[in-house]
């Protein structure tokens, strides 16, 4: 690696993109944050959010998604290293989706504090 030149700076961002699509075409959960962030993005628009609460939406959207990017990261390298069973990396596998589970269920619960009463006051408004 020494020695090594560098890529140029468009060419490590053409390989993040294509790391970013290539997650979201062979990941089921993936395409299910990608789907929840669009239904949330067009509640928003509908529900009249705030610059503030569009900015922890899109926060939480960000880090949802990066943490499902680093568990699928860190599946295909321990299912690289290793084909058989193993303790410890069953316990790498699971640490990285509980991470992604404990984000997906904050930004949940955070989406319906923001979401239940400008949903309850739009319905009232009907």
């Amino acid at each position: 690696m020494a020695g090594r030149k560098k890529d140029p700076l468009y060419r490590s961002f053409g390989y993040a993109f294509e790391g970013i699509f290539t997650c979201i075409r062979n990941e089921r959960n993936m395409k299910i944050h990608v789907a929840v962030t669009l239904l949330v993005i067009i509640a928003g628009f509908i529900l009249g959010l705030s610059v503030t609460e569009w900015c922890i939406c899109l926060g939480l959207f960000g880090l949802v998604m990066a943490l499902e990017m680093v568990n699928t990261a860190v599946e295909a390298v321990v299912d690289l290293v290793t084909a058989e069973r193993h303790p410890l990396a069953k316990i790498a596998k699971d640490t990285a989706a509980g991470a992604v589970l404990i984000a997906a269920i904050m930004a949940a619960v955070i989406g319906l504090l923001i979401f239940v009463p400008k949903g309850l006051m739009f319905l009232r408004q009907l």
